[in-house]
């Protein structure tokens, strides 16, 4: 049996300062896209407000997926080989307090476009949430033999535009994005020590 060797980023493996900037970079043009999109499009931005009950539900629908995760980590081969390769790419060079904003840049520029205002703008339904997920999958894409990674992110993708369009809350999405990705890199982290 010929073991399989450890996947080589297609592209250099960054320093700490280059993943950083990249974050806040990636976040301010997901920004600029969501404003320049609601200023000329016909259509408003998705709700969302401060309601404890749409918080908590946001910290349950981020604890489904992580656990979802978990699962499609143990047992599905490719995606955990996708998965590593990632999160070493981004995760390996961050300090634990970056991880922060390892939550919060991601969990509110991608959340405030590809729910807050893609979701809007396709309709508000099936296909706006299929449409917006495959995006946001698409975002996650960091090589050729990235496909897993990209898949589970479009399926991340679902729960959250279903999580927003059944609560009606863009607050459940962005709060349970922050919380897998800081779950998720945290366990990452520590498996890694």
């Amino acid at each position: 049996m010929v073991e399989q060797q450890k996947q080589e980023p297609e592209i250099p493996y960054l320093t700490r300062t280059q993943v950083l900037v990249a974050m806040g970079v990636t976040a301010v043009l997901l920004w600029t896209v969501a404003k320049l999109w609601l200023r000329f499009g016909n259509f408003l931005l998705f709700e969302w407000h401060w309601y404890p009950r749409d918080f908590l539900l946001g910290l349950g629908v981020g604890l489904i997926i992580t656990v979802l995760s978990g699962l499609a980590y143990s047992f599905w081969k490719a995606y955990r080989r996708s998965a590593d390769y990632y999160l070493e790419l981004v995760l390996k060079p961050l300090a634990w307090p970056d991880l922060i904003w390892l939550g919060l840049l991601p969990g509110l520029s991608e959340e405030l476009l590809f729910r807050g205002v893609m979701l809007p703008a396709l309709g508000l339904d099936h296909f706006a949430v299929i449409g917006s997920s495959l995006c946001f999958g698409i975002l996650h894409l960091s090589g050729s033999q990235q496909w897993p990674y990209v898949i589970w992110a479009s399926i991340v993708g679902v729960i959250l535009g279903y999580s927003a369009l059944w609560s009606g809350n863009l607050l459940v999405p962005i709060v349970a994005h922050i919380m897998t990705n800081l779950v998720s890199s945290c366990l990452w982290k520590l498996r890694q020590s």
